[in-house]
């Protein structure tokens, strides 16, 4: 039976569950849902939180001092992240591996042609590439909007089925229910002009994405055919739940 794709883009208050450090529990639920349901899909992972990684560690060693500069951050916290994977993941019986991409490589049709065959190689060898920016080389850090663009044109290259963005939300809310204590979901909608009418210039905590970056992935994602689902990072099960259909979130169907 051939697999559905899945690329699952991971924001730093995901992984962090809107606090200032990661949480292995996060990411350990993420896991859970990956083994799960490998049997009927394969998983590509984009995911940030190296700069959360590396604030939650670089005090302690570095006797107390702060670093401030983000490409440096980065670079510190990117191994501790994929320890953090690496570990979580092993016990359930995943394997990882780390991708970091620049958006230039995506120009380059010999970059493009690499990348896909790398990683195709390493899901059909049961590995989840772990993606995320190089942002040690990165001349715009925030050049992928916390990775949300990174997600749009990784899943377009590899031809994913899918893309779920996990947010902190229940998906893309109506403007008009914002002010109210209980936000309504735009539940499913293949006219992106619709959205970009709704959402706000608000950015998350640790991330530099707001939904309008979230819309921009999911317009690069409908050109390649790709599904895209905004959800809820912060629950538990919500992969599981989004595909059992048990979660509100925002599916922008594919063109």
């Amino acid at each position: 039976m051939l697999k559905k794709r899945i690329l699952l883009k991971l924001g730093s208050n995901t992984l962090t569950k809107d606090t200032d450090h990661i949480s292995r529990g996060k990411i350990e639920d993420i896991g859970r849902q990956i083994a799960a349901l490998k049997d009927q899909y394969e998983f590509i992972i984009v995911s940030s939180g190296a700069i959360a990684a590396a604030k939650q560690f670089v005090k302690l060693e570095h006797n107390g001092e702060e670093i401030n500069v983000k490409q440096a951050l980065a670079s510190i916290g990117q191994p501790h992240l994929m320890r953090i994977f690496q570990e979580n993941f092993r016990e359930l019986g995943l394997f990882t591996s780390q991708c970091l991409l620049s958006y230039s490589d995506f120009e380059k049709e010999q970059t493009r042609v690499n990348i896909k065959n790398t990683i195709n190689v390493l899901v059909a060898n049961n590995f989840i590439p772990i993606i995320n920016e190089n942002d040690t080389v990165a001349t715009d850090e925030i050049k992928f909007g916390d990775n949300d663009k990174l997600a749009g044109l990784t899943a377009s290259l590899l031809s994913a089925d899918i893309l779920i963005i996990a947010t902190n939300t229940d998906g893309i809310y109506t403007k008009s229910s914002l002010s109210t204590s209980k936000p309504k979901t735009i539940e499913s909608v293949s006219d992106l002009s619709i959205l970009l009418k709704e959402i706000g210039e608000s950015k998350s905590t640790h991330g530099t994405g707001g939904m309008q970056s979230k819309i921009d992935a999911a317009t690069i994602a409908q050109k390649a055919g790709i599904e895209t689902w905004i959800t809820n990072g912060l629950k538990d099960q919500f992969i599981t739940d989004a595909i059992d259909n048990k979660s509100t979130f925002t599916k922008i169907k594919a063109s």
